[in-house]
């Protein structure tokens, strides 16, 4: 992915197809109850919670996610995690992974929409940026190929990157509370408790 200031942040793709890593099998641990993964993409963490015999509903806009997840055998629906949604207000944990906090390149609009997706007392497990990253937010696309001038661009869309220092005050902003800060593995991660 480019951002927009030509910043280059390499996409982990083959890992996101692959089973989830030990960081992420630490952090769906906590996942207890009904859980909405947002943007999950080939459905890894999806399938993973259903595994453990958890209700979980992978969203994602795009149609070859939702067909990798389904095929993995996920429930998984196509749709913008900014539209409805089944069972708002109803959920135990949202999962925000893999850089997810940038959907629509405002994350305390996207913690806000979390907030409302979750019952009271819900979490969001979210990942962040390394210490020290701040925010970033503006246009970012997708390139295919290789060697740079040499690969395909995709349409530009709204992105976000936080760093997790920024954790307390997003959190604040969108009616959570902090519950735990999780460096797992290299990658940050957060619990927030919708209050």
């Amino acid at each position: 992915m480019v951002l927009g200031d030509r910043v280059r942040v390499p996409l982990p793709v083959r890992r996101w197809h692959g089973p989830p890593e030990p960081a992420l099998t630490e952090l769906v641990r906590r996942c207890t109850g009904p859980t909405i993964d947002l943007g999950c993409g080939p459905g890894r963490l999806t399938a993973a919670l259903a595994e453990r015999g958890l209700v979980a509903l992978g969203v994602d806009v795009s149609a070859v996610a939702v067909r990798l997840a389904r095929g993995r055998g996920a429930a998984a629906l196509r749709r913008d995690v900014l539209a409805p949604l089944p069972g708002e207000g109803r959920w135990a944990h949202a999962l925000l992974v893999d850089g997810n906090i940038g959907i629509g390149g405002d994350p305390v609009r996207l913690l806000r929409r979390c907030a409302g997706l979750l019952r009271p007392g819900g979490t969001a497990l979210v990942e962040l940026a390394p210490p020290g990253a701040g925010l970033w937010r503006g246009r970012a696309y997708v390139t295919s190929g290789g060697r740079a001038g040499d690969d395909e661009r995709g349409p530009a869309f709204r992105w976000a990157r936080v760093g997790v220092e920024l954790a307390q005050p997003l959190a604040s902003a969108a009616g959570f509370g902090v519950a735990a800060v999780l460096p797992l593995d290299r990658r940050w991660f957060v619990e927030l408790v919708r209050r």
